[in-house]
């Protein structure tokens, strides 16, 4: 069961380094829209749903029906990847491109493996620093999203679910400290991916489902009306 679990959420590090980091639908900007760059791991690339259903997909989605129009995200995410691995798939995108919105989610492979906390906090920081230079307009349309608590999810059944808990806690307060310190927006999911509510997690028993990155979105949503974008 480790063994599975390890195969279907976080894929080993000789497969991550080896294979073609995951970007999708980078496309030339439509005159009048806005860019978006979504940076992550699983939960970005939406491990186990449609395209529909990943929650930078239904983010974009949403923008435009609130008027805002949005091109369809570049997503460079991959499920397994930890803060550098994610860092050196960046890199080898060889991205010369500024976008008007820039994610970050990152971290929940880092707490899994039980990598360092400070060896964490330093790529984090990295990691931030990229997304900011990213960014058309800097720090201010630069925005990071909690870890979820995997911890609760069916597939997760008989695990020390306390532990998990605590241990998500500590990997989002650390982030939540380094978004503070370049005033970056945080939003925090992490108590919905906790619901459990019916048809909350994707046929894996693991990944979120679309209805529940769909109550991400409607969180996430409100704060990225905040931002400077081009209606």
């Amino acid at each position: 069961m480790k063994y599975f679990l390890y195969l279907l959420l976080f894929s080993s590090l000789i497969n991550c380094k080896n294979k073609v980091p995951q970007a999708q639908n980078d496309t030339p900007k439509q005159v009048g829209s806005n860019t978006y760059l979504a940076l992550g791991d699983s939960y970005t690339i939406g491990e186990s749903v449609a395209e529909a259903d990943r929650w930078p997909v239904q983010l974009v989605r949403e923008l435009k029906d609130k008027n805002i129009s949005v091109d369809n995200p570049k997503i460079i995410a991959k499920t397994g990847w930890t803060t550098d691995e994610l860092k050196a798939a960046i890199v080898s995108q060889n991205i010369s491109q500024k976008y008007d919105l820039v994610s970050l989610l990152i971290g929940v492979n880092n707490q899994y493996r039980g990598r360092n906390m400070e060896e964490f906090k330093v790529e984090f920081e990295d990691l931030l620093n990229t997304a900011i230079a990213f960014s058309r307009n800097g720090e201010s349309n630069v925005f990071v999203v909690s870890i979820p608590d995997w911890g609760v999810s069916p597939f997760a059944a008989g695990r020390d679910v306390n532990k998990i808990g605590k241990e998500i806690d500590a990997y989002n307060a650390a982030s939540k400290v380094i978004c503070d310190k370049y005033g970056i927006i945080y939003i925090d999911i992490t108590d919905i991916s906790r619901e459990t509510q019916s048809g909350f997690f994707a046929s894996d028993g693991l990944h979120p489902s679309g209805k529940m990155y769909a109550a991400w979105v409607n969180k996430i949503v409100s704060e990225v009306l905040k931002f400077k974008l081009n209606d």
